[in-house]
């Protein structure tokens, strides 16, 4: 089919619906820099919907699930889709009202037709993460996962958050009213009216990485680099609980002698990088679903994978919220007239 003229180009739907969400005060994030398999598994809502702190967000998160790729043969199945992740912590009453708001805002016309909130709770095995909720349904075709957050990475939330997760290409393939993605029109010349179409952007990534991720990525090495991220990432974690109690000795034993100062003092707990474990926690992930797509994992042993990948997120999230505790303690501990001359400080020092 040819994508009507009047509708929303790909790149248009996102703007649209940023701005929708810009506009009821959600922080506009960016994607994040490493693979993830869901906008779930980005910082922005791992880690910020720990702990009680309000946050409201909504970035495009590029989401990766090697095992999904077709060559670019497939019209409606992709290595590599955008979500626009949307988290409210904690949810106003009308949520579900604000969304359907948001579908009015990018021309979806609710009385011309057929919305459906379907019961469809979510978990996330890798993340110990779930939570309950519905996919939405639009004239029979799923276009968003709603979901009320209750538990990220074995830790029970409080506030518990609103997640809508709005699966970009089907939206913009009904909206275009194409039967391929390939076919969706990503942006248009305003003056010549030519059209940049989806595959135009994204075909090769969808050919070679499938190419990669089934044909030539290679065992050994995917399992040596999980290892090692794994191996690291769980150091990293030891070595908060060593910083948490000033134990520099430990530190040193466990290799992280880099954070503690000629002094012998330990690095305090408020700086310890967590984020970075995080990181590691994510590749070991992005390196499973590739082991998973080159057919190197056994059903039994998917299993133990997985928990794997679990202990690590599970880690990292109790650690988090502790860290983040202790950062707001530390900040409500210290008078207010000191906290006022650090501030005149540092703004002197960077003038």
């Amino acid at each position: 089919m040819t994508p009507s003229s009047n509708s929303l180009t790909f790149q248009e739907l996102i703007l649209r619906l940023q701005t929708f969400w810009a506009e009821r005060g959600c922080v506009l994030q960016q994607p994040y820099d490493v693979e993830v398999g869901a906008g779930t598994m980005a910082p922005e809502t791992f880690l910020r919907v720990l702990g009680p702190k309000p946050y409201k967000v909504a970035y495009v998160q590029p989401s990766r699930r090697p095992a999904d790729g077709r060559y670019g043969e497939n019209p409606n199945r992709l290595f590599k889709h955008m979500q626009l992740q949307v988290i409210l912590k904690p949810p106003p009453e009308n949520v579900q009202e604000l969304y359907l708001e948001s579908l009015n805002a990018i021309g979806i016309d609710l009385s011309q037709h057929d919305i459906k909130f379907e019961e469809d709770n979510w978990e996330a095995p890798t993340l110990s993460a779930w939570g309950v909720g519905w996919q939405v349904m639009l004239d029979g075709l799923e276009i968003t996962q709603f979901t009320y957050f209750q538990q990220c990475g074995g830790v029970d939330l409080f506030p518990m958050c609103a997640e809508l997760t709005y699966g970009l290409e089907r939206i913009a393939a009904f909206l275009q009213d194409v039967d391929s993605i390939y076919d969706i029109v990503w942006a248009r010349d305003p003056d010549s009216s030519g059209v940049v179409k989806y595959g135009d952007v994204r075909f090769a990534d969808e050919q070679q990485f499938s190419v990669y991720n089934f044909e030539a990525a290679s065992v050994e090495q995917q399992w040596n680099h999980f290892n090692q991220y794994e191996r690291e990432c769980s150091v990293l974690i030891d070595g908060y609980a060593a910083a948490k109690k000033g134990n520099a000795d430990e530190l040193v034993r466990l290799g992280l002698g880099g954070m503690v100062d000629a002094s012998g003092k330990a690095i305090a707990a408020v700086r310890y990088p967590l984020l970075g474990a995080y990181d590691l926690c994510l590749k070991c992930s992005h390196l499973f679903n590739i082991l998973d797509a080159r057919g190197a994992i056994s059903v039994t042993e998917r299993v133990g994978v997985i928990a794997r990948v679990r202990a690590l997120a599970v880690g990292i999230a109790k650690a988090w919220v502790d860290q983040q505790s202790g950062a707001e303690n530390a900040d409500e501990s210290e008078p207010a007239s000191e906290r006022t001359g650090k501030a005149r400080k540092e703004v002197l020092v960077g003038s």
